[in-house]
């Protein structure tokens, strides 16, 4: 089963892009966002599903250099 999670910037704490995992992100992964940028993660959220709704959030943060 896939993730879908928003990659989160860090600094500003707003949205980058929607990007699909293949299992749970763990807190020091690293990957390329769009834009080519190589990016590790500074921490991983996970919400509570909405009601009547199996899909968890999930939150990736980041701090991009550029």
């Amino acid at each position: 089963m896939s993730i879908t999670a928003t990659i989160m910037n860090t600094a500003t704490g707003q949205p980058i892009q929607k990007m699909v995992f293949g299992r749970m992100p763990k807190p020091w992964v690293s990957f390329n966002l769009a834009t080519g940028e190589l990016v590790t993660a500074d921490r991983v959220d996970v919400g509570k599903p909405a009601p009547g709704k199996f899909a968890v959030p999930v939150s990736v943060w980041v701090t991009p250099k550029g």
